[in-house]
Formats: structure tokens, sequence, C-alpha cells
């Protein structure tokens, strides 16, 4: 138990269940350290009973008294240092600055635990030895101004005399050790093994039966020397202590043989259980009949009758009872075998889901699927869903709706920064203040095995640490094939999660741990498009919000050019959270405003002139509410021009368009770029010169122009990063209009990546790309037709008024966006 460690290194404390003190076994250097530890100006004061708190000591505390509680709780989430002093009198419940010694040690909070009882027991380490100068605060718990208490320096031959000293203290320690069963074989070991005379002294007046009061003037003392010579005091003392009890016990011993001995043994046990009161069998008979009306299998009553049969063996005043009954106490609350009944209802289901979200068809008809194949089969594995999209458009919510429609109980779990591998398998339920994984604690609340469990911010779970690999724990929860046997290591029995339909929510499959991300069934789900907001915010977003602020629907309406409005230039986002926000602060205005007429009063009502409330707000009203626009969309090129090209970009926020702008100046063929760009757009670049260097020719430029000519490249807005794999066919088209002089279409966009071989390839987020192109009033798109098959996909209504063009070559480009009477291919 006892070996060399850092200070820092306790955790082999954390499973202590006694107030004993643990002292580390530290280096030299380590204790040089510790003096150097600076010491605030003012510190809180926590009195403690019965005890001394040593520097380098670990001592954990049970709090009983509010003050105390709170003192910790503040300085534990500050991170603080706090002063640890022993009261005079132990009997003091509220100690006041008068019942407090002056002298005492500043710790640190290694660790808070919630104790199964309810209790709070905190984990500190003394630091270095303090002294109160002046108490500033009382309430709500007490603050002093403290100072350090070093050592006096000592004289030479002083110093001289310790090792002997401490030769002495270790010789006597030894003795008693020997004379005491309340000295443990590794207590000998630790002094054997400290090379530090103060933390040895400190040691071993922890282990002596001595009053706080000896301990308190071993703390006090100001030099070394003199706190040797007192531990060799009550050493001696001690000492002699043990042999006279040895002495008196040798006299009146009495020899009883080994069934003699477990006979009384026995009896003094039943005995003081009936003292105690029936509690005891009256919670172990509660937990039978439980049991009872559970549906369990075999296996699983096997392990019951088991545990049960050990609680009735275990003392109920053993500390190890009140872990055995909590852990049978979840046992028995687990809903084993207990599910609610599926609604199999398609067109209930559709339209639930239709109701609390617009669009998002894909995960609907996935989620109709289930049903349809749970409904014909009668019972299968849940699929483990994963819906992946950008931030705001309904991932989590949809798991509520997904619940509701199928009868289901709901589970939602935040696994945002989740570090610890115990918050999903739980730890073990030796442990102090073990407790089974969220996942269990989630069954023990809905009382149902076949919930819809959501597990939110999926990509957001941390990386190995010292707490283990919360993300790898999750490879069996998140597996159809082995989470009918999922093991929490609280429960120590495996649980049947096969019936439970996981839902996981992700902003980005980039985070996701590789092994968990091909366990799921991934489901994108898009951006939301313009018109899809507007449908949203009347369908949804403003009645909620209207609700939410008192307002009633003739205290205000949005038309859809407002909404459309607010959508353009006060939010920039693939969801709808900013929109609701947004809405929100309308709506607040026009509250504001209502009250305000409504509190005037007659002679303000009279004096001013009467006020027009519009029922239909308007542009205006929202500059008034929101403050000037916080976004513009670019506009389209007013006039052709050459060597500058319109591209389209997908962001997390929806698309845009881009300009690419290419000019050329003397040198020796060299290309440069500026507009913050990335790896991709740098690459596709040098792709696109390479390219024209090596078809001169079929393109009509001058080999001699292009070796003279330096090209730079430039994408407006440099302080946005800007990346990606759709840029090389504008870029391509820029370069070229500058050796050649034609100009570019102004309404006229592309998107899509080349190949060294001038082939054209296809590209992503197709529909946000022409919803920037509409707003930016694009007529035409060029497209590689690899891309033919998204453009069908999308709706009319979204494409209605626009041109678009297929391109299989990069030569098939130039004559779409130079001539004016080329011929449209139309899809």
């Amino acid at each position: 138990m006892f070996r060399k460690k850092g200070l820092g290194d306790i955790s082999d404390i954390l499973s202590m269940e006694t107030e004993a003190e643990f002292i580390p076994l530290i280096s030299k250097e380590e204790e040089e350290n510790m003096q150097k530890t600076l010491i605030p100006e003012e510190l809180p004061i926590l009195p403690i009973r019965n005890n001394v708190l040593f520097p380098g000591a670990v001592l954990p505390i049970t709090l009983a008294r509010d003050k105390s509680i709170n003192l910790i709780m503040d300085a534990y989430k500050a991170k603080k240092p706090i002063g640890v002093f022993s009261q005079k009198n132990q009997n003091t419940e509220e100690p006041g600055q008068k019942d407090i010694h002056t002298v005492g040690t500043m710790a640190v909070i290694v660790k808070t635990l919630r104790m199964p009882d309810g209790s709070t027991t905190v984990i500190i380490q003394g630091k270095r030895r303090i002294k109160i100068t002046e108490y500033t605060q009382e309430e709500p718990y007490l603050k002093a101004k403290v100072s350090n208490y070093d050592d006096v320096p000592t004289k030479s031959k002083k110093q001289v005399l310790i090792a002997p000293l401490m030769d002495a203290v270790k010789d006597l320690f030894g003795k008693m050790q020997k004379l005491s069963n309340q000295i443990s074989n590794e207590s000998l070991f630790a002094v054997n093994n400290i090379d530090s005379p103060d933390f040895l002294l400190y040691f071993i007046v922890s282990v002596l039966e001595i009053s706080p009061f000896d301990k308190q003037n071993v703390l006090e003392k100001k030099s070394l020397h003199e706190r040797a010579y007192l531990v060799l005091g009550f050493l001696t003392k001690n000492q002699q202590v043990l042999e006279l009890r040895s002495q008196i016990q040798n006299k009146v011993q009495v020899d009883l043989d080994k069934q003699q001995r477990e006979y009384l043994l026995h009896q003094q046990m039943k005995t003081i259980q009936e003292e105690l009161g029936s509690s005891g069998e009256e919670e172990i008979q509660e937990l039978i009949h439980k049991g009872e009306s559970k549906k369990w299998s075999t296996e699983v009553k096997k392990v019951f009758d088991k545990e049960i049969a050990k609680l009735q063996r275990i003392n109920s005043m053993s500390p190890d009872y009140s872990i055995q009954l909590n852990y049978l106490n979840t046992f028995v609350d687990l809903p084993w075998g207990e599910y609610t009944v599926d609604k199999y209802d398609l067109k209930r289901a559709r339209k639930v889901l239709d109701r609390d979200h617009f669009g998002l068809e894909k995960v609907k008809e996935r989620v109709l699927s289930y049903l349809a194949v749970l409904k014909l089969r009668g019972d299968m594995k849940s699929p483990i869903l994963c819906l992946y999209g950008p931030p705001g458009v309904g991932k989590t919510s949809l798991g509520k709706s997904i619940a509701e429609a199928m009868g289901r109980k709901y589970i939602r779990m935040s696994l945002g920064g989740l570090h610890d591998e115990a918050e999903i398998r739980g730890h073990r339920k030796t442990y102090v203040g073990a407790m089974p994984g969220r996942i269990i604690q989630s069954l023990l609340k809905v009382k149902s095995s076949n919930p819809v469990f959501v597990l939110d911010e999926v990509d957001k779970v941390l990386g190995r640490s010292i707490g283990g690999d919360p993300a790898a724990a999750m490879l069996e929860l998140l597996d159809p094939e082995q989470n009918t046997a999922f093991h929490d290591n609280f429960l120590e029995i495996d649980y049947d999660l096969s019936r439970v339909l996981f839902i996981a929510t992700a902003n980005s499959l980039n985070e996701i741990h590789p092994a968990l991300k091909d366990r799921m069934e991934i489901v994108e789900v898009p951006g939301y498009l313009e018109e899809e907001k507007l449908q949203i915010a009347k369908k949804h977003l403003v009645p909620k919000q209207l609700k939410e602020h008192g307002l009633k629907k003739k205290d205000l309406s949005f038309s859809d050019d407002v909404i459309k409005y607010i959508v353009s230039n006060y939010t920039r986002e693939s969801g709808v959270r900013q929109l609701e926000k947004r809405l929100a602060g309308v709506i607040r205005y026009r509250a504001n405003e209502i009250v305000e007429k409504q509190e005037e009063t007659q002679e303000e009502k009279q004096s001013k002139p009467t006020l027009s409330f519009l029922h239909r707000i308007d542009k205006e009203y929202v500059k008034k509410a929101l403050g000037i626009e916080t976004y513009s969309h670019s506009e389209r090129l007013k006039e052709n021009m050459a060597g500058v090209v319109t591209g389209l970009a997908w962001t997390s926020a929806g698309g845009e368009i881009l300009f690419i702008e290419a000019a050329l100046s003397q040198g020796k063929g060299t290309i440069s770029l500026t507009g913050n760009l990335g790896e991709v757009m740098k690459e596709s670049a040098t792709l696109a010169l390479e390219y024209i260097k090596a078809n001169a020719t079929k393109l009509h430029i001058s080999s001699e122009c292009i070796e003279k000519s330096n090209v730079h490249i430039h994408v407006p807005e440099g302080a946005t990063p800007k990346d990606g794999p759709s840029a090389g066919m504008a870029i391509f088209t820029a370069i070229v209009s500058a050796f050649t002089k034609q100009k570019v279409r102004a309404d006229t966009a592309m998107t899509g990546e080349i190949t060294l071989r001038g082939q054209t390839m296809p590209i992503g987020g197709v529909r946000e790309k022409i919803l920037a192109a509409k707003r930016a009033r694009i007529e035409r798109i060029v497209l590689c037709k690899e891309n033919i098959p998204q453009i069908e996909e999308i709706p009319e209504v979204y494409t209605s008024g626009l041109q678009f063009f297929f391109v299989d070559q990069m030569e098939e480009i130039l004559p779409l966006i130079f001539e004016k009477t080329a011929k449209s291919k139309k899809n």
C-alpha cells in the first residue's frame, strides 16, 4: 500500500472508507516544492474535529455542517486552496473565531464524493503550515488573513543531532508495532522508507492513539528537533502502556476452544442484529417480494437469489451492507423484459412526424419503413440511426417526435465533452459511491426496455484519456449484433438493449470513431432552403414564440416577405435556430410596445399623439426591432468581364456565390494565389494552369504568351478561409478568359472539379448552391454531367427560372460561358 509517489498521485485513498490519514512517501524534491507553494493572503477556514491535518497528508472528511459544505463547494468549483484548523473544544457544533486554533495547514481539495447514504465526503491534501492573523468574514463561512508558519532556523549542532533522533524514533515505533494490533506492517514499512524527517514525524503522530491537542502541539512546534523530542515522548509513553496492557491480558486470558468461540460470536451477532431492530430483514423481504413479480430469465433469477443470500449474511452495520443493498435495489428496479406496446398505425405516425417537422423526408421514410417491418414481423432488432447534418436542422427534436409516433418512452443523453468510460459502462459496485452507467440509469427512469434513446452530439465524445476511451465503450452499445448482451460494470450481468431504438446525432462524420461510424446507419439531414425556412417559421416558430411571449395572433403577424427578409439579412445558417431567435426578438419588441401602451396614464395618452400599431409588420419595423442588417448576400456581376468567373460554394451556413479573379503580368509563367485559399483550391489552380500549358494550341492560346506571363488568382473576402474540391472549373475558365481576353457571361455560374486529363468531376451540396445562385439572380448554371441525378431529385419549385448546362470535358465549358448564342441543355 505504501510506496513512493508524487503528492498528486493519491488514487489509492479514493476507495478508503475510514477517516484516517494517508501519508504519501514523498521525495526531498517534492518536499521542497511544497515549501515553495504560494500562500494566498486570505483563505476560507474549515474547522475539523478530533483530528489535525499535517502538510503532505491526505485526509478524507465527512461534512456535516452547512457552512463546511458551502465552503467546500465554493472552493472546489474555483479550484482554490483552503485553511484547515483543528477545534479547541471538540464538542462545539458551530465553532467561532475563539474556538479554533490559530495554527493550521493550507490544503487543496482533491475530490468530493457523494456517498450512498446521502452525505458528502471531501478528500483534502495538506501543503504548508499557516497561521491566522485576522478574521475577515463569518458568513456564509469563516474567512481569514493568513501567513506562513515555517520553522525557525536551527543551529548546526542541533541539525547534526537529527539523524540519531530519527533512528531512535524508528526503533521505538518498531517495538510498538510488535505490541499493538492497531499498527499494521504497512505502517512499519512506510516508517522505514520515509526519507524526510518532518514527514516521518507527521506520519507517526497520525498513527499514534493520542489526543487532537497533542497532535496540535506537534504541528505548532517551530523547529524539527522540538517536534522530534515531543514525538519520542509520545512513543515512550505508548510503549509503556502497551507493555502493561499485554501483561494484564496474559494474566486474565481464558482458553476457549474453537467451537466455544464460534458459538459465542454467532450469539453476539444475532443479539446485536435483534437489538438494532428488524429494518434489515424488512428491506430484504421487500426486495424478495419485488423480485417475485419480475419477468426474469433463469440466469438472472440465479444471480438475484445469490446476491440476496449474500446480503442476508452481511451485518446491517457493515459498510458492505449498504453497497449490496444499493446494488440489489438497482437490480430489481430495472425493467427486465418490460416493454411498451408499439403503435403500428403508419398514417398516425406520418401525421405526428409531419406535424412536428417540416421536410426531413428521408428520415421520416426510414422510421416508417422500420414500423412497417416491425408490424409484419412482430419483433426485430432496432437499427442504429445516425442523423448527420448542420446545427439547428431538428435532429435532436426529431427523436421526441419518433418516440411519440411509435408510442415509446423518450430518453435524451447528451454526449458532448464525455471523457470518462464509466459514464457509459458504470463503476464496479465495490467502489465507494459506485453507480451504474448513464444507459442503465436512463432505463431505470423510464421503466421500459424499448425506449427511443437519442445519443446527442456523438461526434463530440472525447478520445482516450485517464478515464478510458468512451468512444470505444460505445462500440458494444451501438452494435445491433452485440447489444443483446450489454455489460454494465455495476450490474455485472448482461442486459438486452436490442429493442432500444438508438438515434445518434452528429454535426461532422469526420470526428466520429471509425469503428463506431461503421456500426451506424448514416442518414443525412441537409440544411433548409429559404422556402423551407419560410414554411417552418409560419407553421412552427412564429406560433411557438407568440405563445411563449404571451401574445396572440391578432397582436402581430409576419408576411412571407418579412420572414424571407429576416432569413436573408439577419441569419446565416443551415438550420433555423438563429431564425427562431430573431423572430423572438421582433416579438419581444412588439410585446414591449403593447405593455408600454397599456401602462400609459390618461394624461400621457392625451399629450402624446395616437400610435398606430400595425397588426402586420413590415421591413422597417424589423429594422427597429433587430437593428441594422447583420448579413448581406453577394449579387451577380452587373456586366460581362474578362478574367472574372462566378463560382458556387457550399458553407455550413448554406450556399454562397464567390468570384474567381484572374490577372496576367509579365513574368516567367508562374502562378500565385491570394484570398486565404486552402490546399485543395491551390492544387486546383496549379492543375488548371498546367492543363492550359499542355493544351495551349487546342485552347487557341499562344505558348509564348503563357511562358512570358505570370498568372495571379484571387478570391475576394480574404478574411474568410476558403477550401474545397469544387472550384476547379471556375479557376480554369478564369485563366482561359484572362489569356484570350474573352468576356465571361455575368448571368452564368459554375461549380465542379477537374482532372489533369481534362475531365470534369461531380461535386456535393448542389441544393444549397442552386439556392445561392437564385438568390444572386443567376440564370444559367454549368455542372458536371454526373450531377444530373442530384438535379433531378430537387423539386421543380427550386429549379424554376434556371438553365442547367452539363459538361463532360473542360473544353465544353468555354462555348457556354463565352458565347451568348450557345444552345442550352436544359434539364
